[in-house]
């Protein structure tokens, strides 16, 4: 589906009948500007609690919060016209009840404006993710590797590499799906695993790390753009290396400040 000829608002109802249809493009977003860049090209954007890293420099998603995601997922919704905007829920926000996750949901929805929350776990969230859809909040729901729970996981490791652990995936998918999810992100997931999940279930697949047969795909954009020093996912591709072209720009401008080459008559009022 290509958003460039939308005219209106993408919705969840629209995004699960790309089921086997055109691949979507899910990118992620935290500001307004960087929103409008990706809106003509993307079906998806993804507020992630990646933030964490990306923008606060944090240690990992743990450290989230609710208001930090509704901050950021109010300035995508004002920088898009088009995409689906989904917010991610974060660490602690919805775990410990339905009712917990419903009253942080319904906030996220209506501070933000966007179309959808999305939430980590397998079979377990299946209760709270029907909860939420019974009450009027489309959810898309994350399997797989869940960084959320990576203290759990001992750390970021490849999921679904054994028959058992494709079958545990099998089932929490289609547990989620039954919960009325219109979507399910498949992350670090065996790509057998994510090819059989993905053949199995009747709402589209998001890959992240999984597999060319998922439904669609999503990146962190920032990995996409080569934004990010240091640790780098075998399923990232960088389309950009930005890093050096930022770097010699901020140098140049420095250089002209100190030898007084900036500003020059034309940005000054004269």
């Amino acid at each position: 589906m290509s958003v460039a000829t939308q005219t209106k608002r993408l919705y969840t109802a629209s995004i699960k009948k790309q089921k086997r249809k055109t691949p979507l493009v899910c990118l992620t977003a935290y500001s307004a500007p960087m929103a409008t860049l990706l809106d003509p090209y993307v079906d998806i954007l993804l507020v992630g609690d990646s933030l964490g890293m990306v923008v606060y420099g944090l240690p990992s998603t743990l450290q989230v919060t609710l208001e930090m995601m509704i901050n950021h997922g109010a300035a995508v919704v004002r920088g898009s016209q088009k995409a689906c905007v989904v917010v991610d829920l974060p660490f602690g926000s919805y775990q410990q009840s339905p009712q917990q996750a419903f009253q942080n949901a319904a906030r996220v929805l209506s501070e933000t404006g966007c179309q959808a929350v999305k939430l980590e776990g397998g079979a377990e969230m299946a209760e709270t993710v029907a909860f939420l859809t019974a009450r009027g909040i489309p959810v898309m729901a994350h399997i797989g590797l869940q960084p959320q729970s990576m203290n759990v996981y001992g750390g970021f490791k490849v999921q679904g590499k054994q028959p058992s652990e494709q079958q545990t995936l099998l089932e929490a998918a289609q547990a989620l799906e039954a919960a009325r999810a219109f979507a399910v992100v498949i992350e670090g997931v065996k790509e057998t695993t994510a090819r059989h999940l993905t053949e199995h279930l009747t709402i589209p697949t998001i890959g992240i790390g999984a597999s060319v047969t998922c439904d669609g795909q999503v990146l962190v954009t920032d990995d996409l753009l080569g934004l990010l020093s240091g640790f780098q996912p075998k399923f990232v591709k960088q389309y950009a290396t930005l890093t050096p072209v930022i770097t010699k720009a901020v140098e140049q401008f420095a250089a002209d400040v100190r030898t007084r080459d900036f500003p020059t008559p034309s940005q000054l009022y004269l």
